[in-house]
């Protein structure tokens, strides 16, 4: 493995009302190291705070990979001890027991939408993250697949709990049992992705899905996801119960006001938020 520029192992790009994340280690394939972990944690906590921010796009560096996973020269011996600490960073990830979590937006909700621009390979720790994402552009050249058993390991980033949420059981089991690979035609057909484009037009077409939701009501968008977040799995009574709250939070606000008063003004809304 290529050793580290001296560059942020993540990247971070405000365009308008959209955050732009990147995994910047492109001569590791992306790797999730100590730093990256930390980096990704402390934005999406930036992200959930800044209401000036409507939606997160996620993406990797160069034309290989989105992500590979967790970094076996870095972070895996930092994590079971095989390794020494070596930097901050390091020590960061060993004294917060939470940080590899959050990083993998695992016990950490985030009400506000993640579009994923799959450019390249989108395997093990990078598919976990994938599986945290609500929208997924994927280049044709990407490969997804958890292939943690296959090294007597297991997907410990949320992968157990929602790959079979998103997928039916049986195929999330044959990818979690074999650590097969899946190319981007096929998580297609499943429903594990959205689209599928060129690869030079991903990160293109995952802003411009940014983009239309940025321009919808921005407390609707939130309700959204927080109602199905929660109301996944749980009884329908409940399910309706929590769509009842939400629909009591947004009815009351300017933006369920301005939203039909601009339509039949024949104009755009203008939407606060509130």
């Amino acid at each position: 493995m290529t050793a580290d520029r001296n560059e942020p192992h993540l990247l971070e790009e405000v365009r308008g009302d959209i955050l732009l994340l990147t995994l910047n280690r492109p001569e590791a394939r992306n790797a999730i190291s100590p730093q990256m972990a930390c980096r990704l944690s402390d934005a999406y906590a930036r992200y959930a705070e800044d209401d000036r921010l409507r939606v997160l796009v996620l993406t990797g560096a160069g034309d290989r990979a989105f992500c590979s996973g967790g970094d076996l020269a870095l972070t895996m011996p930092l994590l079971t001890g095989a390794r020494e600490p070596q930097d901050d960073w390091d020590l960061r990830v060993l004294e917060d027991p939470a940080m590899m979590d959050r990083s993998a937006l695992r016990h950490t909700a985030i009400d506000k939408p993640i579009v994923a621009a799959i450019n390249g390979a989108c395997v093990a720790g990078g598919m976990e993250t994938m599986l945290a994402t609500d929208i997924r552009i994927a280049a044709e050249t990407a490969r997804f697949g958890l292939p943690e058993a296959r090294r007597g390991l297991i997907p410990f980033a949320g992968s157990l709990a929602r790959l079979p949420r998103q997928i039916p059981h049986a195929l999330a089991m044959e990818m979690l049992l074999t650590g097969d690979l899946i190319d981007a035609e096929r998580a297609l057909s499943i429903g594990l992705v959205n689209r599928v484009v060129p690869q030079a037009e991903v990160l293109a077409r995952a802003l411009c899905v940014a983009e239309t939701i940025a321009d919808n009501g921005p407390l609707a968008i939130r309700q959204i996801k927080r109602t199905v977040r929660l109301a996944t799995g749980v009884p329908l009574e409940q399910g309706f119960a929590l769509e009842d709250e939400a629909k009591r939070v947004v009815m009351a606000s300017e933006d369920a006001r301005e939203g039909p008063r601009a339509f039949m003004e024949k104009r755009p809304a203008r939407f606060t938020g509130r």
